[in-house]
């Protein structure tokens, strides 16, 4: 097999580069990158690619790093490819932020490598990951538990940052690599910490793969299939999702909103994967989001649930149902996170009134009887000015609050007045009201006005408010 034949197949059907681009490849000094700077650096010479090694020294294996160093700078300078190092005090780092030693490590890595095709403007950044680590990777998913995504392995090219990281070995095994390696007299190290099983990946490969491959001598191809399989699936079907978020899902800076019915409507699988990507859009912390809360959110919007409901559904986003509206929010947005109480006054001066916290405003007119008009809308009151005590007041809802509705005997709950309106749960607490200074509750803008302060015949000066909601 000519392997670096094999590369320039794989990139041209998987668009990893193009002829002029500047590409940073990772050399760890192992034989995959090596391979992989080997083959790079034949192919650059004909198709136009200008190629930068990196290599990074991650200071936990001391004689073994240093080694490793310099026979990547050694291989770099014989094929005339410019190598950029650095020595990292992983111990350290990994003390001060309390991060378990592989994660710091791909960290502080992925920093180096990203500093690296910025200073030699690289549009990519070529990782050496091939197809034994590709079923590694798809059989670790499958024990800790996953879905198609999951499935889908290591991706051949991502997007991170401003660079593309792209995987050129996914259809190469190591078995290829190292014959490569012995063909073309390409110098490597083998890391030794590669046969500690205190990693879980070093457990799959050392044991868990060649057991299981007893049953089914070909486990590692169908693993790697079962991930290009799963890859195409996956991306078609994000696609899908995609085209259906900017379909049906109302959008805000800090909320995402979805009429139950549009959401019931999908297929179920649709369904899922919609919410995942509106949390995605909503925050970057969304990995530890279970299935069992994406489903709870998914059902919450079933026929049968609640009319009203929600959940906190981690990574500060909220979820709520309203009545025939799913709603996600981020915890830091005013309609949740900032629940205080608020009360604004209103002199006989006051023209106009802007109540922030809940995104509602009022307009004050004084008029005499002869020029007064009547409300066009519940969202326009008038009142007679000499039955009301200043400074008026608009404040939000407290416990016990109830108005004497105009035209029913007695009083009733503001809350009560809230339900029979289906006001979303949400947006009661800020909902704005309107008291004189006794505490008298005069009215509720878009819902209804009370009894107090009506307008005759022999009124002489009329307020008229018109209220407006964001």
């Amino acid at each position: 097999m000519n392997l670096p034949n094999e590369l320039e197949k794989m990139a041209a059907e998987r668009g990893l580069w193009s002829s002029g681009d500047r590409i940073v490849v990772a050399v760890s000094g192992g034989p995959d990158s090596m391979a992989l700077l080997h083959m790079l650096s034949v192919i650059a010479k004909e198709s136009g690619l200008s190629i930068i090694a990196a290599h990074a020294n991650h200071g936990f294996r001391i004689e073994e790093s240093a080694h490793e160093l310099l026979v990547v700078q050694a291989f770099a300078k014989q094929l005339g490819v410019i190598c950029e190092t650095t020595c990292l005090d992983m111990p350290s780092y990994i003390e001060e932020t309390r991060m378990k030693g592989q994660a710091a490590s791909r960290v502080r890595r992925y920093a180096f490598l990203h500093d690296v095709a910025a200073k030699h403007g690289a549009s990519k950044i070529a990782l050496a990951h091939h197809a034994d680590d590709q079923a590694e990777t798809v059989l670790m998913r499958v024990i800790r538990g996953t879905g198609l995504t999951g499935l889908a392995g290591i991706l051949s090219k991502r997007r991170e940052k401003n660079v593309e990281l792209i995987r050129p070995l996914l259809r190469m095994n190591k078995s290829d690599l190292l014959r490569y390696c012995q063909e073309h007299q390409i110098p490597y190290c083998t890391d030794s910490s590669n046969n500690e099983r205190y990693y879980f990946r070093n457990i799959i490969r050392l044991d868990i793969l060649p057991y299981l491959s007893r049953h089914n001598p070909q486990l590692s191809q169908s693993l790697q299939r079962l991930a290009e399989v799963a890859g195409a699936e996956d991306e078609w079907m994000e696609k899908q999702t995609e085209a259906l978020f900017a379909q049906l899902v109302k959008l805000s800076p800090d909320e995402c909103e979805i009429s139950c019915v549009d959401l019931l409507g999908l297929h179920v699988a649709l369904q899922r994967r919609l919410i995942k990507l509106i949390l995605s859009y909503l925050s970057k912390e969304t990995e530890n989001i279970s299935f069992e809360q994406i489903e709870t959110m998914r059902l919450a919007a079933s026929t049968q649930a609640p009319a009203t409901w929600r959940m906190d559904a981690g990574a500060g986003i909220l979820c709520a149902r309203e009545y025939g509206l799913m709603r996600w929010l981020r915890i830091s947005h005013p309609t949740i996170h900032d629940m205080s109480d608020y009360a604004l006054e209103a002199g006989l001066d006051t023209a106009s009134l802007t109540v922030e916290q809940s995104g509602w405003s009022f307009q004050f007119d004084y008029l005499a009887s002869q020029d007064s008009r009547k409300p066009a809308s519940r969202y326009e009151a008038c009142f007679d000015v000499s039955k009301l005590s200043y400074p008026l007041i608009v404040r939000n809802r407290r416990p016990g609050d109830r108005i004497h509705v105009l035209g029913l005997n007695g009083s009733k709950k503001v809350q009560d007045m809230f339900v029979d309106e289906k006001i979303a749960p949400l947006k009661r607490e800020l909902y704005p009201l309107l008291f004189d200074a006794t505490g008298r509750l005069l009215w509720i803008p878009g819902i209804r006005r009370s009894n107090f302060a009506l307008t005759e015949l022999h009124t002489k000066d009329v307020l008229f408010i018109r209220a407006e909601n964001e």
